[in-house]
């Protein structure tokens, strides 16, 4: 088991998602992780076989979800992610990664950071606040507009 690969992480939260959306009870993920692996754990097969259990439940119907623009472990910034992706469809630049970033580029001009903070993953609670606060108030101008 290589525990220094970053992808295995996801891959088994790939695993589990399918799982349980395919509705395979215990015995039969297993059963399918032994046939494909070689292994009844996860956890002692390789990424490229894991790799290839996720292939299988593709072909069972199991369809990954695009994935969300943050998975931060900082509220904020998942709330911020959040609210751009609302504020999406209302906005020229239909709300791209790029687009947020130079927002929160601006919000976060200060005399410690005189270009701005250039992306929200680097925003502490106090400057997070802030850039929320801002992107619910022009939210909120979009949406008046549009009634």
């Amino acid at each position: 088991m290589m525990k220094s690969d970053p992808k295995r992480g996801a891959i088994y939260a790939k695993l589990h998602i399918a799982r349980k959306e395919l509705g395979l009870p215990d015995d039969a993920y297993r059963d399918i992780l032994h046939r494909l692996t070689g292994h009844y754990s996860a956890r002692d097969a390789s990424t490229s076989a894991l790799e290839t259990v996720l292939a299988h439940f593709r072909t069972l119907g199991w369809k990954p979800k695009k994935g969300s623009l943050s998975s931060s472990d900082k509220p904020h910034v998942r709330m911020i992610y959040a609210i751009w992706k609302d504020m999406g469809p209302f906005l020229k630049s239909s709300g791209t990664r790029e687009a947020l970033r130079a927002y929160v580029q601006r919000q976060t001009v200060t005399p410690e950071h005189p270009d701005g903070i250039s992306a929200p993953e680097f925003l502490d609670g106090v400057q997070g606040r802030k850039v929320i606060e801002g992107l619910k108030q022009w939210k909120a101008r979009l949406e008046r507009g549009l009634k």
